[in-house]
């Protein structure tokens, strides 16, 4: 899966209100991921912008939430749930807090779209953690091209489901189908 931003955030714990440094990972399918070190080995916490995410404030607009110490309060990101709850982070400047939210809205809203030439349409694809996507440069300036490889095992449980249910009914027919001999002697 593709990147979108990674970097260190101060993220305030739920529980007893303190900051912590977390490495963040924002991923194409709107994933925010922190953990302990930048190895990605201990995962601590994850957001699903797409489903849980409401609303994303920074600097000035965060009231109510005291940064840490030595940050002044223009470096805050608040990211509003839908579960009432919030996730406070601070970045270590203003540029890089305005930079962290324009990243997050835009992963939290923006679909990818494919292209297919057989029908001249574009189409939205739903990106979760079971596609694989490549983003290379495209022809010209400020385009890219968006490669979503699908998993090849999507959709093999429906089939699966589909073809134990027709042995059953198969199975069934058949059964009946041998006793009939015996009813009309």
């Amino acid at each position: 899966m593709a990147l979108l931003r990674s970097g260190w955030l101060w993220r305030q714990t739920s529980v007893l209100k303190r900051w912590k440094l977390n490495w963040c990972d924002l991923w194409i399918d709107g994933s925010l991921c922190f953990y302990k070190t930048d190895s990605r080995r201990e995962l601590e916490h994850r957001v699903s912008l797409k489903t849980a995410c409401v609303d994303v404030r920074s600097g000035l607009e965060c009231r109510g939430v005291s940064p840490p110490e030595s940050n002044p309060s223009e470096n805050l990101i608040v990211v509003q749930l839908t579960s009432g709850s919030a996730v406070n982070l601070c970045a270590n400047s203003e540029d890089e807090s305005i930079a962290w939210k324009l990243t997050l809205l835009d992963a939290r809203r923006n679909p990818v779209f494919t292209y297919d030439p057989y029908d001249d349409f574009y189409q939205a694809v739903p990106i979760n953690s079971y596609h694989t996507v490549y983003i290379t440069p495209g022809a010209g300036p400020g385009t890219h091209q968006v490669v979503v490889q699908r998993d090849p095992f999507d959709g093999v449980m429906g089939h699966l489901a589909v073809g134990l249910l027709a042995g059953m009914a198969a199975g069934t027919a058949m059964r009946s189908l041998l006793w009939m001999p015996f009813f009309f002697c």
